[in-house]
């Protein structure tokens, strides 16, 4: 059903890539709401003027914001993820909500890979090994072939998809699960989150965030995984139950772990950083020039189309996805 084209102002909610907030202020009425002397000042005055939203997934639009913003019809995330949106609530509000699938898919499902090599093959922990003067003939202790290992993959989305393309090469035995059997893929599907782990050499987590996928790999699931099993996780911090994480690493639980992301970024675990079988990360699986244009160029398109049209190019489908 066609929708009349909405008249007002855009509002940017945080600092977003440079070239989209030039794009934004150049085709429409914006204003960058963490510019504003007192931002509570102006959405006090001119929240009602606001018809749009964009964001970016770290931040989103709290329920506060969107209680503040009246008139708001389109919340347009910059990134995959919404989370930090209650989009169940947009919608009874009558507000759409669009995010950035499928352009950042290629640079995550690479990272994974990168990921999952660096941790068994153990290459930071390496070339810090041989940075530190320590290189003697037969010193480096032996690390974990990453061919034909049984890989996990928790979330055959998108990116669970493309993650195990390119695990295919490597030989790898792929299984899965997600809330329910993907079609058309080969891979063997797991009834649950502790099957897929226990017959798993790597768990690849690559579902949504949430609160329904919150501590989904739980201790339960890592003692499947076990002291020879392997963490990659690129989806978000909220997924692992991270302080059953952080005991199974310094244990022995597990055997170690490539992580991306974490409950309380940019705060990571301090038992942590001193251990070499993990891998730690800034949260930059998508963090490309390419990748990050491409977003900013969706993001802008959705935001431009619904100010044009009243809808959004990439709306969030009814239900989170896998």
């Amino acid at each position: 059903m066609t929708q009349s084209a909405p008249q007002g102002i855009v509002l940017q909610v945080c600092p977003l890539l440079e070239s989209l907030e030039e794009a934004l202020t150049s085709h429409h009425d914006t204003v960058r709401l963490a510019e504003q002397p007192d931002p509570a000042a102006y959405l006090a005055e001119h929240g009602h003027e606001v018809v749009a939203a964009v964001t970016s997934a770290r931040i989103g639009v709290s329920n506060e914001l969107m209680d503040a913003l009246p008139k708001l019809r389109a919340i347009v995330h910059f990134g995959v993820g919404y989370e930090t949106t209650d989009v169940a609530r947009a919608r009874a509000h009558g507000i759409d909500v669009s995010n950035t699938p499928d352009v950042l898919t290629d640079c995550v499902a690479d990272l994974a890979v990168g990921g999952l090599i660096d941790v068994l093959r153990t290459l930071s922990a390496a070339d810090r090994y041989v940075r530190r003067g320590e290189w003697t003939p037969g010193g480096y202790p032996l690390t974990t072939k990453v061919s034909g290992k049984r890989v996990g993959i928790l979330g055959l989305g998108r990116i669970g998809r493309a993650i195990a393309t390119r695990l295919e090469g490597f030989d790898a035995r792929i299984s899965y699960h997600s809330r329910r059997p993907v079609e058309d893929v080969p891979y063997r599907y797991a009834a649950s989150p502790v099957e897929l782990a226990e017959q798993a050499d790597v768990l690849v987590v690559a579902t949504a965030g949430g609160a329904a996928t919150n501590g989904l790999v739980s201790a339960e699931v890592l003692r499947a995984l076990g002291p020879r099993g392997y963490l990659v996780n690129i989806s978000r911090g909220s997924v692992v139950d991270e302080p059953a994480l952080v005991s199974a690493l310094v244990e022995g639980g597990i055997a170690g772990a490539a992580l991306d992301v974490f409950a309380d970024e940019p705060n990571v675990p301090e038992p942590l950083l001193g251990l070499d079988n993990v891998l730690l990360l800034p949260h930059i699986a998508s963090a490309t020039r390419e990748t990050r244009e491409a977003m900013g160029e969706l993001t802008f398109r959705n935001l431009d189309h619904f100010m044009a049209e009243g809808t959004l190019v990439t709306p969030v489908p009814e239900v989170s996805p896998s």
